[in-house]
């Protein structure tokens, strides 16, 4: 609201006294209520209103003229005061509704077009009389994208969608493996604080602003060029991007990634630090950190895991993994298969690669390889890659290897070759996000590839007369046994001898192989025409304090013809589950806004040993201000931790009440998640 005073002789003119920019009824009208408390936010190519009170004269548009100015940085557009609406989309207007204009009050509803750039606008009106011009600034206002708006690039056509791509502050992540598929809670936080402003900043740090300021305002118009600039900002190798990437294992200058719970932190924290990069984020959190962003942007986006996703730094289509003649896995190539990879895909229109290519978009903060001479990676249209059209703007051949790569798997011992097979479905077996209002997965593998994969869940490898299956009978839980089986067939009339040699290895998520911590060999006899099955089991006391990362294990065999000395391999590659964290909201999960309640949370410590140093965390974005902790130094087998937290919700809609367990004797916390239902 903004007060004008004047002097006694100037109140026989017509002049402007209050401005109302009528926050409340345009947030509501632009679907962007709670996003900002300092700024007044709306949608491009949809009116806003504004009520300003005069004072002197009776306004008389025979004899005063009003004119409004939007400014952006340097650009500025005027936009005169119509009595009649003005139905063009393609540019500024103002006007007065008939029966909105008073003797002393007049309400303009501004609309900009629809494809206007986003950004933080200035807004001035000019008074025009007989008696010259007074021009006055009047406040300002943030302009987003419309996926309302049927003219705009970003327009979604189905309500359920806008409001799981775009108004939906909280996601589920996807991780661990095909076999054992791990949801994560995520709070995108972009109703929270301050969040709006930052991410306006990430605009503004850009290298593209520093080198053309007038040049970026201008492309901000477009989604394409918006989307590309994010890419890069959220990681931070060409720029002062938001996040620092990290995947040695060593996070003591900065926070390990799997401590993140949502985009708010990480974001305020950046805003914070005067723009320095946040330390230190790995895929799902460049993602999840973009998916906020461009949310906050108006652009409609999610989360997206790729399962056995190929980093294929040539180009060949083919990656090429290494095992020793004992079934050691080995780093010897610089391609690497990750057993999960998240990206976020975007949705807006393609106009400049012609039709066809509408829709979801591809997009990769993961700071992997340059294109165009920076780390980033789309958008590429994901009907592009199902369609195999390598020529698609942007990064079309780096996506297509990541869902569509050959797997050639090599078995060497001191340089040679002894083996050799090819898979040509296990990467992208499965592609995932979040369902529309729901919080199980929804599938997107088709979307990506022409045919979903329909292979077993365990791999096979067939070499002349032997085919060999390595499959795990349960995924198990922290604490619990592995027990596997192989299976062997022999399709040749004869009798084998046959050495078997079995390996079992921890690694990361991004392909790296870590030591051997079990293994086993014997020798096999098995008649002609025969199937021999072999179980194998490793016990939780030779695997519980060798685990790094997201809790994955490399199970593999090689299969030796002692006669022959044919080789086969079969391998599988797991995580173990983690425990769960018990949380209670106390009077069931739908809760009142702005009051108190409480909820009960609790851990069973299940393992056969003791956990050291033990950490209960429990926080809640738009739930609680902060995190609760209770430590606990020795929880013995057994032995519960519980405690119990109150809260007061602070916005309403679905929220998610998160916990997490760390303790000193893992690299990883146990985590579980509640999602509650606030009303006003």
């Amino acid at each position: 609201m903004l007060t004008m005073r004047y002097t006694h002789q100037q109140q026989t003119d017509l002049r402007l006294k209050h401005v109302n920019l009528e926050v409340h009824d345009n947030h509501t009208a632009h679907q962007t209520l709670g996003l900002s408390s300092r700024h007044l936010v709306v949608r491009r190519g949809r009116p806003f209103k504004v009520t300003m009170l005069l004072h002197g004269r009776v306004f008389n548009p025979q004899m005063e003229t009003l004119i409004f100015t939007a400014l952006l940085g340097g650009l500025s557009v005027e936009i005169p005061v119509m009595l009649s609406k003005d139905e063009s989309i393609s540019r500024w207007s103002a006007h007065i509704h008939p029966g909105e204009r008073h003797s002393q009050s007049v309400t303009v509803h501004v609309c900009s077009p629809a494809k206007a750039p986003v950004g933080l606008y200035d807004l001035q009106v000019h008074i025009v009389c007989l008696d010259g011009q007074r021009s006055i600034a009047i406040g300002s206002f943030v302009l987003l994208c419309n996926p309302w708006l049927q003219y705009d690039a970003v327009y979604i056509p189905f309500e359920d969608q806008r409001n799981e791509y775009v108004k939906n502050d909280f996601g589920i992540l996807y991780m661990g493996t095909p076999h054992n598929v791990i949801s994560r809670p995520w709070s995108f936080g972009q109703y929270e604080q301050g969040i709006l402003e930052i991410c306006l900043n990430i605009l503004q740090v850009s290298p593209q602003h520093s080198k053309d300021k007038q040049g970026d305002y201008l492309l901000r118009a477009d989604p394409v060029y918006i989307s590309r600039v994010v890419c890069a900002m959220v990681n931070c190798e060409d720029d002062r991007g938001v996040l620092k990437g990290n995947w040695s294992g060593n996070f003591k200058y900065g926070f390990n990634p799997t401590q993140w719970t949502g985009s708010a932190d990480i974001l305020k924290l950046w805003g914070r630090s005067n723009f320095s990069p946040v330390r230190y984020g790995q895929c799902w959190v460049f993602a999840s950190v973009m998916c906020t962003v461009m949310r906050v942007l108006g652009i409609p986006s999610r989360v997206v895991t790729i399962f056995n996703s190929a980093h294929d730094t040539n180009g060949s289509l083919v990656i090429e993994e290494y095992y020793t003649n004992t079934g050691e896995k080995i780093s010897m190539s610089k391609d690497s298969i990750w057993n999960f990879h998240v990206w976020v895909e975007c949705w807006m229109s393609r106009p400049d690669l012609g039709p066809g290519f509408d829709g979801w978009q591809v997009l990769d903060p993961t700071p992997q390889e340059k294109s165009g001479g920076i780390f980033c990676c789309g958008p590429c249209p994901v009907k592009g890659i199902r369609k195999k059209r390598y020529d698609a703007l942007y990064d079309a051949p780096f996506i297509y290897a990541s869902v569509n790569a050959d797997v050639v798997t090599v078995i060497v011992r001191d340089g040679l070759v002894l083996g050799r097979s090819v898979d040509t479905q296990r990467v992208g077996s499965h592609i995932l996000t979040k369902n529309v209002g729901s919080d199980g997965p929804q599938s997107l593998t088709c979307a990506y590839k022409c045919n979903e994969s329909t292979h077993a869940t365990c791999e096979r490898a067939t070499v002349q007369s032997l085919e060999v299956s390595l499959k795990i009978e349960k995924v198990p839980t922290m604490g619990e046994n592995i027990c596997f089986f192989i299976t062997v067939t022999n399709r040749a009339n004869v009798p084998k001898v046959l050495k078997e040699h079995v390996n079992a290895q921890t690694k990361e998520y991004n392909g790296s192989p870590q030591g051997t911590f079990w293994e086993a060999d014997k020798q096999l006899h098995i008649a002609p025409c025969a199937v021999l099955s072999v179980h194998h089991q490793i016990p939780y006391s030779e695997y519980e304090n060798m685990l790094v990362g997201e809790g994955l294990l490399n199970v593999a065999v090689v299969i030796k013809d002692e006669r022959t000395k044919e080789r086969v391999l079969a391998s599988e590659e797991f995580n173990i589950t983690a425990p769960q964290i018990s949380i209670e909201v106390i009077g069931g999960d739908n809760i009142q806004q702005k009051k108190e309640h409480s909820a009960l949370v609790s851990f069973t410590n299940g393992f056969a040993m003791p956990l050291s140093s033990a950490v209960l965390t429990v926080e809640g974005s738009g739930l609680m201000e902060g995190k609760d902790q209770t430590k606990v130094y020795l929880l013995q087998p057994g032995q519960t931790i519980e405690k119990k937290v109150s809260f007061t919700p602070i916005t309403t809609g679905t929220k998610l009440l998160q916990a997490s367990l760390a303790y000193n004797n893992s690299p990883t916390a146990i985590r579980s998640f509640q999602k509650v239902s606030v009303f006003a």
